[in-house]
């Protein structure tokens, strides 16, 4: 049983639990203990494990222990670090915006879909830009998926047209204009340096040029995709790690009825 963002046996198993300052668990309650790791821009040598230890400190561990170190090469290192965090956290004024629908499992979508909409729903999705990652636009769309979910291949009233990698956005819209798509999958993996922002902006703006906005659901994933900046970059949802077909295939079904699409 759980409420919130613990569970309430917590309070009956250590009454030193404070929900309001939490802090990092390792052996006991309010330890703090954590294991971070890192790169440094110093050769390999002593100086370099104390420069990692100082650093460790002034990310506010106490004690922090240097425990294991590598030679990278032509002058970095990398370092993993143990230590105890003196920081905590106000769980209880945590709010995490998240996606507004109800996630449903294949069969009841298939059902929700031949009720409420009365066709096959057309999606189109694809990793764009210059991303090469399938791992993530597959696990939604494919017909296997990923552990257990099936993808949107699968489902009997979801017409699925997985792209792959490296599509331009360009190239992505004219296809959802080709098949007359509801709905547009964007996968991004690769986030160096925030490439992802304006490739997934771009792809906004191209659906608004050719006046598709209203009637297309936009919607992105990715590891550093949530909803939050999904919907700042003009998208309908953001799916991040550990979302499923089945919370896509939800979402998408569900906002089609909310604006009255058929």
């Amino acid at each position: 049983m759980s409420s919130g963002l613990y569970s309430t046996n917590k309070k009956d198993f250590d009454k030193t639990f404070d929900p309001t300052a939490v802090k990092a668990y390792g052996d006991t309650m309010n330890d703090g203990k954590v294991q971070l790791s890192f790169t440094l821009p110093l050769p390999y040598s002593d100086e370099a494990k104390e420069a990692a230890r100082q650093l460790a400190m002034k990310m506010g561990l106490e004690e922090p222990n240097v425990t294991y170190m590598m030679d990278l090469g032509v002058g970095y290192s990398y370092f993993i670090v143990f230590g105890s965090c003196v920081h905590s956290i106000d769980s209880t004024k945590i709010v995490v915006p998240k996606v507004e629908s109800t996630t449903m499992s294949m069969e009841e979508t298939d059902e929700y879909i031949k009720k409420n909409i009365g066709r096959n729903i057309v999606v189109v999705g694809a990793c764009s830009g210059t991303d090469a990652h399938t791992v993530g636009i597959d696990a939604i769309m494919n017909m296997k998926g990923f552990a257990g979910h099936y993808g949107l291949e699968r489902y009997q009233m979801i017409d699925a047209y997985n792209l792959g990698s490296q599509v331009q956005n360009e190239e992505l819209v004219a296809k959802a204009i080709e098949v007359n798509a509801d709905a547009i999958l964007v996968s991004q993996i690769v986030t160096q340096k925030n490439v992802h922002i304006p490739n997934l902006t771009e792809l906004v703006d191209i659906v608004e040029a050719e006046g598709l906005r209203d009637r297309i659901i936009l919607v992105a994933g990715g590891p550093r995709i949530g909803h939050e900046l999904a919907k700042e970059l003009g998208y309908d949802a953001g799916f991040g790690s550990g979302s499923y077909a089945d919370d896509v295939a939800s979402f998408v079904a569900e906002e089609m009825v909310k604006r009255g699409i058929k």
